[in-house]
């Protein structure tokens, strides 16, 4: 076994410990490290995983993305080892029938959103968007759910919030930590003391006191995006939803660095994210690098064990 095979076969055990089963993308990566020993390299390039992408003739734009993602993931696992294999960047071959690539944001990024809500108009305004980017950073739940939010929905005794109408029509009640529920009881005091004759039981309101409405609040994230210079990165663009995703993967990855068991607790970030089943979830944590990576020296810290 070459040095190459094994690495994929430690990449695939690892990723399907993780609870993905990867059929296919097995077959693909048996094929791509095939295609490299026999060129006699042991190193991957964009320009190596380009051209073996492009093999099949007359391939379709969602067959040549397939064969792309399987290369990318294996990649970025590799890279975390020894930085000398380059990791195609996203969108590379886009799938014109596959979800957008997420935009992953660090903890910096969120800090400086969260700052750049201190430069709109209107110091309710401030507040609102402040506690709303700090709510969707660290409880997962989306856009569409933080809106349609009532105070009585907000239990500071237990440290909970009931998201009543979400997207599977089941309610669902989201931890929050201490700091989240100071932030959004100091944005309520805000909002009360500069808006005392209430319009609505909202949780979130506009400058009026109306319920704040989806498209409202999209353009005022852009501008947040605007105002903190927030980059677009290849085939992703920081969006609002995508600290839902950036949520689930940080969660993840928590779980990863503490050693606990990530299959066994899939379930329980499926119930917080309000996904019908694990597999929802599985989905939706699948284009994370970052995972890999942390993944990739895990694995690297065991081999380096000594027996």
């Amino acid at each position: 076994m070459t040095a190459l095979s094994g690495a994929l076969a430690d990449y695939l055990a690892l990723r399907r410990a993780l609870g993905f089963r990867l059929e296919r993308a097995g077959k693909l990566l048996g094929q791509f490290a095939g295609f490299l020993e026999a060129q006699d390299a042991g190193v991957i390039t964009i320009a190596r995983a380009v051209a073996w992408a492009r093999l099949p003739e007359k391939a379709s734009p969602r067959w040549l993305a397939m064969r792309m993602s399987a290369v990318r993931g294996f990649a970025a696992y590799l890279h975390a080892i020894d930085p000398r294999h380059e990791v195609p960047p996203a969108g590379l071959f886009p799938d014109p029938g596959g979800r957008p690539v997420p935009y992953l944001y660090s903890g910096a990024d969120i800090t400086a959103l969260m700052t750049a809500a201190g430069n709109l108009n209107g110091e309710q305004r401030r507040a609102a968007y402040r506690a709303l980017v700090g709510l969707l950073a660290v409880s997962g739940i989306r856009i569409g759910e933080a809106i349609r939010l009532d105070d009585g929905d907000l239990d500071e005794d237990s440290g909970t919030l009931l998201v009543r109408q979400s997207k599977s029509g089941r309610p669902r009640i989201v931890p929050l930590h201490p700091t989240t529920i100071a932030e959004i009881r100091a944005y309520q005091r805000v909002r009360d003391r500069t808006r005392p004759l209430r319009r609505t039981d909202a949780l979130f309101t506009t400058l009026t006191g109306a319920r704040l409405n989806y498209p409202g609040t999209c353009t005022t994230f852009r501008r947040l995006v605007t105002l903190a210079g927030l980059p677009a990165r290849p085939g992703a663009r920081p969006t609002i939803h995508g600290l839902r995703h950036s949520m689930a993967v940080t969660t993840l990855l928590e779980w990863c660095r503490d050693g606990e068991d990530v299959r066994a607790r899939i379930p329980q970030l499926s119930a917080m994210l309000g996904h019908s089943g694990p597999r929802d979830t599985y989905y939706y944590l699948h284009a994370a690098p970052e995972l890999l990576a942390l993944a990739g020296q895990r694995l690297e810290h065991y081999l380096e064990e000594p027996s």
